[in-house]
């Protein structure tokens, strides 16, 4: 086999709703003249998904990321940083986007590691954290889009007095099989991005346990508006446009049919991967969200030798949480974390597209056995 047989491929080719789905909604939008600041279009976006969810449309508040999502649910339900508790508690095991939000709302991040075995945050190691009685918010992360479920996160908050807020950047379709489990008086903020199984290109939701949180994350969406045009929160302008919320639209109407492809890219990894004797070494759809198709390496040497070997030979790959967010330049240095930089350096991300032919999967997973014979 030859390098040269290769086309580039890269790591994730999105596949959004092409311009004949889009266009109902665009000529709504014309029609409308309506372009932003909760148009009509978003208002039909947080109302659809609601019911998917098994919620009231005014659960959900559409915002312009799923960053924006995480700091209004943020300032909305547990507020700026301030007095004793200047400390929020984030994963080191997540995008770089949740300590960012944190630290936009005033908050000095400290990273925590996460448990050996599901690779999240768990309850138990923030409630033992040493530095707790500084803490004033957790957020725990939907790693891979992995649902956290809401009843740990309950118990602590009325033990600790701590916020918490949960970024389920990815966890769209978790939330979609089990609303009940994942939903409920915590915030979970969810992204839209277009790297998302479910994207609008850019955009997100808070859902919000209750009428009131809702509300409140409206208005550190606008600029601390509600109702009147008179300042009276901490807030950013976060506000999903009408295009984006055209996009989301769309995407929902053909959401089976790529959910479907994305399940079979998943699938297809599996089945290859077990031909060429490296069973068990993969983790995607459904226990991740379905844009991520990941190899297990043995270390994150092996993991680092995985990338170069695929690069050289045209194949895209993405250790997704880099080295940790402790170690990205702005935040360090930081104190060690032994699971995170493990795990990070250890799941290499492969390529995934709603389209991406088995073929191609096999003649991937073909590349990493044979790099698995030299390692």
């Amino acid at each position: 086999m030859s390098s040269s047989s290769f086309a580039p491929t890269p790591v994730l080719r999105p596949r959004l709703p092409d311009a004949d789905r889009l266009l109902p909604y665009l000529r709504r939008i014309d029609q409308n003249r309506v372009y932003a600041n909760f148009g009509p279009l978003a208002l039909e976006l947080a109302e659809r998904l609601a019911a998917r969810f098994s919620l009231s449309g005014e659960n959900i508040v559409t915002a312009a990321s799923g960053t924006a999502a995480l700091i209004g649910a943020i300032l909305g339900t547990v507020g700026r940083a301030g007095g004793e508790r200047p400390l929020a508690l984030v994963p080191g095991f997540s995008f770089i986007a949740t300590a960012v939000a944190a630290e936009s709302c005033g908050y000095e991040v400290v990273f925590a590691d996460v448990d050996e075995r599901s690779g999240l945050l768990e309850p138990a190691g923030a409630l033992n954290h040493p530095l707790l009685d500084r803490i004033g918010l957790v957020i725990p992360v939907g790693a891979f889009g992995k649902g956290i479920p809401q009843s740990g996160w309950v118990d602590f908050g009325e033990k600790t007095g701590v916020g918490v807020v949960i970024d389920g950047a990815a966890c769209f379709e978790a939330i979609d099989r089990a609303p009940g489990e994942l939903l409920g008086d915590i915030p979970v903020a969810v992204s839209f991005h277009a790297t998302k199984s479910f994207a609008s290109g850019e955009g997100g939701c808070a859902i919000a346990g209750d009428a009131d949180a809702a509300r409140n994350i409206v208005r550190a969406l606008n600029f601390g508006f509600y109702g009147s045009r008179e300042c009276r929160a901490a807030s950013i302008n976060g506000k999903m446009s009408e295009y984006h919320a055209a996009v989301g639209l769309a995407e929902l109407d053909g959401w089976s049919e790529k959910s479907r492809a994305l399940t079979a890219v998943a699938d297809q990894y599996r089945k290859s991967l077990k031909e060429a004797g490296l069973d068990g070494r993969f983790l995607g759809a459904p226990e991740t969200a379905s844009c991520y198709a990941l190899f297990g390496c043995k270390s994150a040497r092996e993991g680092q030798g995985l990338s170069e070997y695929l690069e050289a030979r045209g194949i895209g790959g993405r250790f997704w949480y880099g080295g940790g967010g402790h170690r990205e330049p702005y935040f360090a240095p930081r104190p060690a974390l032994r699971v995170v930089e493990e795990t990070a350096g250890a799941l290499f991300g492969l390529p995934v597209a709603p389209d991406l032919e088995p073929e191609k999967i096999s003649e991937i997973v073909s590349w990493i056995a044979a790099f698995e014979k030299l390692a």
